[in-house]
């Protein structure tokens, strides 16, 4: 049993770093000192109407994770440079 735990902590291990770069690409190939900061990312989600609970940049992309009003979870992967969203996991219901 312990080590199906294990087995299965990797397997999670490995497709959240798959998901690090916006569904199979990168968010960005911009150098990091073009990145805007992580706190006016989280401002653009959530002036997009999105409650923020955990925010982090992760390789090329910043990880948003969040709720939208209905308090369905919602991560976004944003590219860093423009903050617009490369990828959604949950509802999409961010209009550009």
């Amino acid at each position: 049993m312990k080590k199906l735990i294990i087995i299965a902590a990797a397997v999670a291990g490995l497709a959240a770093d798959a998901a690090a770069t916006g569904f199979d690409k990168p968010c960005t190939t911009e150098p990091k000192e073009k990145w805007m900061p992580l706190k006016a990312i989280v401002k653009i989600v959530t002036d997009h109407g999105y409650t923020v609970a955990k925010s982090k940049l992760k390789g090329a992309c910043a990880e948003i994770y969040a709720r939208d009003k209905s308090g369905t979870r919602v991560e976004f992967f944003i590219d860093p440079v423009t903050g617009n969203p490369v990828g959604v996991d949950g509802p999409k219901s961010w209009s550009q």
